[in-house]
């Protein structure tokens, strides 16, 4: 398993741990992982505004949508961009995969999942 975090994202430490820093941007990092292909910033407002919101897509507001949406042409997409985690369109307001975004979802869904331990299952801490 070492191995794989040593060689399984091709960008500079500090560059990832900026890119993950961020709530938003590791949306939209599983996001664009998990479509495989080029992702607008309007359905990735709309998909991380439905999760911070708790709502359906179907529901989300427009201002829910828009002040997500705004943060993320802004400045996450950029950044997320200069680091090499995804490669972002500005003129089309579009996301796509580099080679570093499938091996950075992967290690975020695991830190997710071992921050997450069942109920009872502390070792009696």
């Amino acid at each position: 398993m070492a191995e794989d975090i040593a060689h399984g994202i091709p960008l500079d430490p500090d560059d990832v741990f900026s890119a993950l820093s961020n709530s938003r941007r590791r949306q939209v990092i599983l996001s664009v992982s998990r479509t495989g292909s080029t992702v607008s910033a309007g359905d990735l407002a709309v998909e991380i505004a439905a999760q911070e919101n708790v709502v359906d897509p179907a529901a989300v507001t427009s201002k829910q949508r828009t002040r997500v949406y705004v943060s993320l042409i802004q400045g996450h997409l950029e950044k997320l961009d200069e680091a090499g985690a995804i490669d972002y369109l500005s003129r089309s307001k579009e996301a796509a995969p580099t080679a570093a975004t499938d091996p950075l979802a992967d290690h975020i869904r695991q830190i997710t999942t071992a921050c997450y331990a069942p109920s009872g299952d502390d070792d009696g801490k």
